[in-house]
């Protein structure tokens, strides 16, 4: 009995070892300071840029694909950048953030659907972001912690991935591309 409590124990050790150190959610902006080409949110996240993306459930299969239409402005250190989603399954979803630039390749994110205000760093060529976030009635209404991660491409591209977790689980997962139109 004793040999099973021991054997499990370190099962359990070895899952939330794996889970901070070698997972999507382990990494930080740190890690990616020395990259390249530098990610500015002024010039990467401005103008006509549309996007091609796919969403998997918590089993990791694809439950949903989408376009966006998106488009960002800026004024000086504040700006928006809004999202026209249309769904695979033939829903469509809008959502505006405005975004302020803060000290130290900080910056701060809000939208109507986001709880508080989300908190981002850009660091060499990536962009962190964590929010929280609640999806629409018809998707259950739940809230969701969002991490998200945009990394960008020697050719201008950004490769977009979030994780969305409840209560900790991860129970969706997003995958996109962005380009510039």
């Amino acid at each position: 009995m004793k040999i099973l409590a021991v054997i499990l124990i370190i099962l359990v050790a070895a899952m939330f070892a794996r889970h901070l150190f070698l997972s999507f959610r382990s990494q930080s902006p740190a890690d990616y300071a020395d990259t390249g080409p530098r990610f500015i949110l002024q010039q990467h996240l401005k103008g006509r840029i549309l996007s091609e993306g796919l969403i998997y459930g918590p089993n990791g299969k694809m439950t949903n694909s989408f376009v966006a239409e998106m488009h960002g402005e800026w004024d000086g250190d504040t700006g928006s950048f809004s999202e026209n989603f249309t769904y695979s399954n033939g829903k469509k979803q809008q959502r505006k953030w405005m975004l302020k630039l803060g000290n130290n390749n900080t910056f701060t994110a809000t939208a109507d659907d986001i709880i508080g205000v989300g908190q981002g760093v850009v660091s060499g060529s990536t962009v962190m972001l964590r929010y929280k976030i609640v999806l629409p009635k018809e998707s259950g209404g739940h809230t969701l912690d969002v991490v998200d991660w945009m990394y960008l491409t020697e050719n201008g591209v950004i490769l977009n991935k979030s994780e969305m977790r409840k209560f900790r689980i991860k129970v969706a997962e997003l995958v996109a591309t962005m380009r510039p139109e």
